[in-house]
């Protein structure tokens, strides 16, 4: 079972990376010191509702998303599969329109050419 400092920690590293940002820089965002968050990440401290909401702030999320679960193994295999499949579409539908061009232009061609 996941503890909810266990979520925090996990949420705030993965949205921090995300964003691209240091513990330092999302300190500085939170106006929190670098040693707080580094405590927090690594599951010593718990802060408190006002904390959590400049630390959701800093970064660019809702609050209640720092407790939100990671999707499951066969929510990132279905959201995969769904990827692959609209690429296959899109690959498909632009190699069709490709062969149909281009058997559109060999008719006309050879139209032009018995005239």
């Amino acid at each position: 079972m996941t503890s909810l400092r266990q979520l925090l920690a996990y949420n705030m590293k993965e949205k921090r990376h995300n964003l691209g940002l240091s513990q330092a820089r999302l300190a500085e965002r939170a106006d929190l010191s670098t040693q707080y968050i580094a405590m927090i990440e690594l599951k010593r401290k718990f802060p408190s509702p006002e904390m959590l909401e400049k630390i959701a702030a800093a970064l660019e999320i809702d609050t209640p998303q720092l407790f939100s679960l990671p999707p499951t193994s066969g929510e990132l295999l279905k959201e995969f599969r769904q990827t692959v499949l609209t690429d296959l579409e899109k690959a498909a539908g632009k190699a069709v329109n490709k062969a149909l061009q281009k058997a559109v232009t060999q008719v006309i061609t050879e139209h032009l050419k018995k005239l």
